[in-house]
């Protein structure tokens, strides 16, 4: 294609939004290891309204612009410019976010998607485009550049291989790189072995104790667990925490998908100090309802949760006060029999950062399996694109 057959326009008005938010679905139509995110999520997540619960509350503070490129009537790319202020109030470095892309495979469309979303972070003052991020560092991020041999699990992104190409012909450079471990369960028993002596000696020590998720009070501990994992990342590169509304709206999104044993809480002379939690893997649920919950989606996505036997362990988080002294251990400790009993198979440990040195190591150490690398890219907007 011709850039003069290219033209980028604003996602705005129902038959806009449509073809961004169908895109995704025509450019993976082959490829058997693609899983959509679930459509209502996605919907507020690049800031279209979703009936009767508007944008999703993390525009409470923040702000994008959709934008699609079309040849003729075709769609044959999206992308999301994001004003995230709640970063450039924490950290000052005039870092705008581009996220949600798709596109086929002509640098020519990449480059008309990002030039848009550049000129509009450019207009809102921002010196430099960072992403992928789906809007946040609290939801999806990176681009897959190694692993795609294997379908995500819940939760994480996939695209195509040339969309490394894409980027980095535009002139984007690396800035993070982010990990998935994967690991068989039964690898567990033996590591645990090891662990059981250390996690006694913590408890009579300590006097901490571990505890289940609460199923009588189960929004509030789902709640209490989301403003634990707030704290804990607090010096976690490039974190920003969530606000009160955005910890509720994911509280009430994640009440459906916990299971209550997967999740664990350390407790300190009666504070919640610590908490962890693991998701079952939904997204072989989510292929077969094409991402849409309605009419009847949402009854085959969480009907008999326990038979999906693998997991995702998305945090285990310790405030900051209580660090690196063992309770991150105890919750995992904690876990290992309940997945032991559910019959689990296998887990996968992801998000971890590259420069997180000490959690890969952990994870290194006990034989988990490197087998996705995402990477985030920065690009000065003071330079011109390809």
């Amino acid at each position: 294609m011709s850039n003069t057959s290219l033209t980028v326009v604003e996602a705005k008005g129902w038959q806009n939004q449509k073809r961004f938010l169908d895109l995704p679905e025509k450019i993976y139509k082959h490829n058997q290891y693609w899983v959509p995110q679930l459509r209502i999520e996605q919907k507020g997540l690049v800031g279209f309204n979703r009936l009767f619960i508007g944008r999703d509350p993390f525009y409470d503070n923040n702000d994008c612009q959709a934008f699609i490129a079309l040849d003729g009537k075709k769609t044959v790319g999206r992308i999301c410019a994001i004003l995230n202020n709640g970063h450039l109030e924490r950290y000052k470095d005039g870092v705008g976010f581009i996220g949600f892309f798709d596109c086929i495979a002509d640098q020519s469309v990449a480059d008309g998607l990002f030039d848009a979303a550049s000129d509009w972070l450019r207009k809102k003052g921002c010196k430099i485009v960072r992403g992928p991020v789906n809007p946040s560092l609290n939801h999806t991020l990176g681009l897959l550049i190694d692993g795609f041999d294997s379908s995500p699990f819940f939760m994480m992104t996939y695209n195509l291989p040339y969309y490394e190409s894409l980027f980095e012909n535009y002139g984007f450079q690396k800035t993070q790189d982010l990990y998935a471990y994967w690991g068989k369960v039964e690898m567990l028993p033996k590591i645990n072995g090891k662990l059981q002596p250390i996690c006694d000696h913590i408890r009579e020590r300590t006097g901490v104790i571990t505890r289940a998720l609460d199923t009588k009070h189960f929004q509030r501990d789902v709640e209490l667990f989301l403003r634990i994992y707030n704290e804990a990342l607090i010096n976690t590169w490039g974190f920003v925490p969530m606000s009160e509304r955005e910890v509720k709206e994911m509280a009430f999104f994640l009440k459906f998908m916990i299971v209550p044993e997967l999740a664990t809480a350390v407790e300190l002379e009666g504070k919640t100090i610590g908490a962890s939690f693991a998701m079952p893997d939904f997204n072989p649920r989510i292929r077969q309802i094409g991402g849409r919950l309605f009419p009847f989606g949402w009854y085959r996505l969480l009907r008999r949760k326990a038979d999906i036997k693998s997991i995702r362990v998305l945090s285990t988080n310790v405030l900051p006060a209580y660090q690196m002294q063992g309770f991150g251990m105890l919750l995992l400790n904690a876990i290992v029999p309940k997945v032991m009993e559910a019959g689990i198979t296998d887990a996968e440990f992801s998000w971890v950062l590259e420069s997180n040195s000490f959690s890969r190591g952990s994870l290194e150490k006990s034989g988990a399996i490197r087998t996705k690398t995402y990477r985030v890219y920065d690009k000065s907007l003071s330079e011109g694109g390809s």
